[in-house]
């Protein structure tokens, strides 16, 4: 193996780390965040809602399982830039396909390893989300401070329209009696799967379609997707959801799709200290009294004190580390939503029961429909 060039990844705030360069040799800006899963790394970085950020692995060994073509969960890398502590270059798995350093350099995807994360991530948990830059090509620290005070901050930033599907496609049986409508903001692939696993004949529209585009489809339910960048930053789309609510039709939405919805029913949204990203945050169900371990990636949440001032919106799920909302419910419609992944691409299946209750929701208000009709 070739010797590996030096790399240095610079914070906003100053502070620098020497490391070597993994992936394609480069420079890449954007808000540094850190991810706490142990496996699935691959889904991680094809995951649209990472779209802007340079994603740091805590989990000491990435890379040793390679990448696989089935297990991506959109086209192409989207994480802005990658920083490990270990970096494997071969791979040990026999399904694996090739191994991490082609497949990033593939995606002109830049990364610095060789860097104690563990330092890293303390510092980032106590000063808080701010932007970073990677380079393998300039180690002037002075020049790289100097760009990565001009990134954009994540605050107030529409990341969307840059990873959702610019025309309209269906997934699932063309004969389906169940018909859901997904409104993509940066759309997994799983989660698509998840519906038609179902039954479901899926829909996905672009973020920019018209209420009446939608409604041609005839859906029995819609589908509000995960996407990165801030919700409040998209007023178009929360008009648009605010009028689907209106519509009675069940409605599921999902992360960015939750907090679109919140919006949508003058609830506020905040960008967190540090955000929620991990297979393994703990959540109760204070519908069931039941406790799930959940896959998340959010760096926003709805605020709380919003909550209480509108009796239209109920709580259903909260974060059992720092008591966040991670779910709500209308009281007088059958539309919900939550924070986390219940696709869980990677992560555990503790929450696949919310496309179940999206499915009977669905079903009810079909049947109710029908019967009206009669």
């Amino acid at each position: 193996m070739e010797e590996r060039k030096p790399a240095l990844l610079v914070l906003e705030d100053g502070t620098v780390f020497y490391g070597k360069a993994t992936g394609k040799i480069g420079t890449t800006t954007g808000e540094i965040a850190f991810n706490t899963g142990m496996t699935g790394y691959q889904e991680v970085f094809t995951d649209p809602s990472y779209y802007g950020q340079i994603l740091v692995m805590t989990t000491s060994h990435i890379g040793n399982y390679g990448v696989n073509s089935i297990e991506v969960e959109s086209e192409t890398v989207k994480i802005a830039g990658l920083v490990t502590k270990k970096f494997a270059h071969n791979f040990s798995r026999s399904s694996g396909e090739s191994n991490l350093q082609d497949y990033l350099v593939e995606n002109d995807k830049v990364g610095i390893t060789d860097i104690d994360t563990r330092s890293l991530v303390r510092h980032i948990r106590h000063k808080g989300a701010m932007n970073a830059i990677i380079s393998s090509e300039i180690l002037d620290e002075k020049a790289l401070q100097k760009q990565v005070k001009e990134v954009p901050s994540m605050d107030g930033l529409e990341l969307s329209s840059k990873v959702a599907t610019k025309t309209a496609y269906e997934v699932g049986d063309p004969n389906s009696s169940l018909r859901v409508a997904l409104l993509d903001f940066g759309v997994k692939k799983n989660i698509v799967r998840c519906l038609a696993d179902r039954g479901c004949l899926v829909k996905v529209f672009p973020m920019n379609t018209s209420i009446d585009e939608m409604k041609a489809f005839n859906p029995d339910g819609y589908l509000l997707s995960n996407g990165p960048g801030d919700p409040s930053a998209m007023p178009t789309e929360i008009a648009l959801v605010k009028e689907l609510v209106e519509v009675g039709t069940p409605i599921f939405g999902i992360c960015l799709g939750h907090q679109i919805l919140g919006l949508s029913q003058g609830l506020k949204t905040e960008k967190m200290f540090n955000g929620h990203r991990g297979i393994n945050h703990p959540v109760m169900n204070l519908i069931t009294g039941k406790g799930e371990i959940t896959s998340q990636n959010h760096g926003f949440v709805i605020d709380k004190e919003s909550v209480k001032s509108n009796p239209r919106i109920k709580v259903t799920h909260e974060h059992l580390n720092d008591q966040t909302i991670a779910g709500i419910m209308l009281t007088d419609k059958p539309v919900f939503s939550v924070q986390y992944h219940p696709e869980a691409s990677a992560g555990p299946h503790d929450s696949r029961y919310l496309f179940d209750q999206f499915i009977t929701n669905m079903k009810h208000e079909k049947q109710r429909f029908e019967g009206d009709k009669r």
